[in-house]
């Protein structure tokens, strides 16, 4: 007969943090230079009107832009974009330019500042309406006034561990991205 075990909080985590959906988040500063991080804590918050959040670490670039901005780009990269995936993620927006580095197209917006990124499959243009400081995050939850999709569907990029039903794709810097097995 199986039972609980008291465990160490790191123990835990483990069990359940992968997957996890990854995105994107675009957010420019004041001249428009756009910034893209990659966020494995995301999520839909609401239906009516349609929201989503995005937990962002107090000390990133990012934060500062969504924070003075008020606005952001959601944008789901698909199955391709392992790379520029983890380059947005381990690379810092004050240092470089993401878009340039990465080869992704900007694409202009047509209700915030920040751009579409062309190669995502999904890109929503977000307003934030909240924000709830979280420890060493902020989770902003943006209002997403404009949708667009891609033309080609392709898998969701996923950070995966090492279980079945996944195909690996690419490991690097202590991350490790794939997609749900056909």
């Amino acid at each position: 007969m199986s039972g609980l075990r008291e465990a160490v909080l790191g123990e835990a985590m483990a069990r359940w943090r992968r997957p996890n959906r990854v995105v994107l988040a675009v957010s420019a500063d004041k001249e428009g230079r756009a910034d893209i991080i990659a966020l494995g804590w995301n999520m839909r918050t609401s239906g009516r009107p349609p929201m989503v959040a995005i937990s962002v670490g107090r000390a990133r670039y990012s934060h500062q832009l969504i924070s003075e901005g008020g606005e952001f780009v959601f944008a789901v990269p698909g199955e391709d974009m392992a790379e520029a995936v983890l380059f947005c993620g381990t690379h810092s927006g004050r240092d470089v330019d993401k878009f340039r580095e990465t080869g992704l197209t900007p694409r202009p917006a047509a209700l915030v500042r920040p751009p579409l990124i062309e190669e995502c499959q999904v890109n929503l243009e977000c307003r934030v309406v909240g924000w709830l400081d979280t420890g060493d995050h902020t989770i902003f939850v943006g209002e997403a006034l404009k949708a667009w999709v891609s033309d080609q569907e392709k898998r969701n990029l996923l950070t995966v561990g090492r279980e079945a039903g996944y195909e690996f794709l690419l490991e690097g810097r202590g991350y490790r991205f794939g997609v749900i097995r056909r």
